[in-house]
């Protein structure tokens, strides 16, 4: 259902946060292509690394990240061996199950890109908080008026 509460402004809030995100999702795929990789190896990368403190990612761990079919990741995962970005081992407790790791060229690969993304998050993020702090007070406002309202009636 519509609500009739919003205004031009709150349309104009949501499309320069929506613009804001997609300018770092560009930038992002530039910075990977730029350094070899598909936008998609990057997040895979990313993904991989991240999971590290909880024990190494399987496929499926991977995929469910990427939001990607198994048989998708399956793929990936083999161009990023193939690359020699990322080493494949059985799990010792689960012989099904594929663990992945990056190497070393992976590492430093993944690194590199990482530091690239925080020199731009912290250039945008004065723009990113004004935003997400705008879409805050547009929310509590909404919040009150719909109390307001519910009071009233």
């Amino acid at each position: 259902m519509a609500d009739a509460r919003l205004t031009d402004e709150d349309y104009e809030m949501l499309a320069s946060f929506r613009f804001a995100l997609r300018k770092f999702i560009a930038f992002s795929e530039a910075a990977a292509r730029r350094d070899g990789l598909t936008p998609r190896q990057h997040q895979a990368l990313l993904g991989i690394r991240a999971m590290q403190d909880q024990g190494a990612a399987s496929v499926s761990d991977l995929a469910a990240f990427l939001i990607l079919q198994h048989n998708s990741t399956v793929e990936l995962v083999d161009r990023l061996v193939a690359a020699g970005f990322v080493a494949r081992a059985t799990d010792p407790e689960d012989g099904r199950r594929v663990r992945l790791a990056l190497t070393g060229s992976g590492e430093a690969r993944l690194a590199a890109l990482s530091q690239t993304h925080l020199d731009e998050l912290e250039q945008i993020g004065p723009e990113l908080r004004r935003l997400l702090a705008r879409i805050q007070r547009y929310r509590r406002r909404v919040r009150g008026a719909t109390r307001c309202g519910d009071a009233g009636g």
